[in-house]
């Protein structure tokens, strides 16, 4: 069962769409349920706040319902603050997911965490404990679902 508030985000989903020349585009996906989440990030080059982040996504309800509340979570966010936006996070802004959609926030995290890097990368910078996003986070979920 869904809570109310995934529920809202997905059918009245936030900050859908693209931004053009975004500072950051992160693409994830989950090869075994077929979920394929982008997220957009504007992020301010001198003070690295995140001005605006979009989405969009390919995938179930729980998967559009953890983007919107993803991009909410990190605007207005420093980078640093952002990093710290974690699938637990996504879950409990949400109140709650059902056990087998909880690799829908994990994705969610690593959609930021991977436009973060390309964000890093374009700018040659280094973003403390970031490193390269995985193309398919399929791999982590049965450890993850363990723990729910």
């Amino acid at each position: 069962m869904y809570s109310e508030k995934v529920m809202d985000h997905f059918q009245n989903p936030r900050n859908v769409g693209e931004i053009e020349d975004a500072s950051g585009v992160g693409t994830v996906g989950n090869a075994k349920c077929g979920d394929i989440m982008r997220i957009f990030l504007d992020i301010d080059d001198e003070t690295h706040v995140i001005k605006d982040c979009k989405f969009k996504t390919f995938g179930c309800g729980a998967a559009v319902a953890t983007s919107s509340m993803a991009t909410e979570l990190v605007i207005g966010k420093t980078i640093e603050e952002a990093m710290k936006v974690t699938n637990k996070a996504v879950m409990e802004a949400l109140d709650g997911l059902p056990p087998v959609k909880v690799h829908c926030s994990l994705l969610a995290e690593e959609a930021i965490h991977a436009a973060l890097w390309d964000y890093a990368q374009k700018n040659h910078i280094e973003i403390e404990g970031l490193s390269k996003p995985k193309s398919d986070i399929h791999e982590d979920e049965e450890e993850i679902e363990e723990e729910y």
